[in-house]
């Protein structure tokens, strides 16, 4: 993993996981736009870090309901 792709997945985790703890919906899009009026560069990588984590979270739900260990 790259130093961009570092950076934008720590601030996908962290994002998501206040996301998660305050039910704020518009933290990401806030993050989004503070990180792309700096970097476009960045703000993709923040976004598809995010996505990633999204699906990885519904993959390991649905293994979870379907009876498998969903710890990863």
């Amino acid at each position: 993993m790259d130093y961009l792709e570092q950076i934008a997945d720590a601030l996908a985790k962290k994002v998501l996981e206040i996301e998660a703890r305050t039910g704020d919906e518009e933290l990401v899009g806030d993050v989004m736009k503070t990180v792309g009026s700096s970097s476009t560069t960045l703000e993709e990588a923040f976004l598809t870090a995010v996505r990633i984590r999204r699906a990885e979270a519904r993959a390991l739900a649905l293994i979870a309901e379907r009876g498998g260990a969903a710890d990863s």
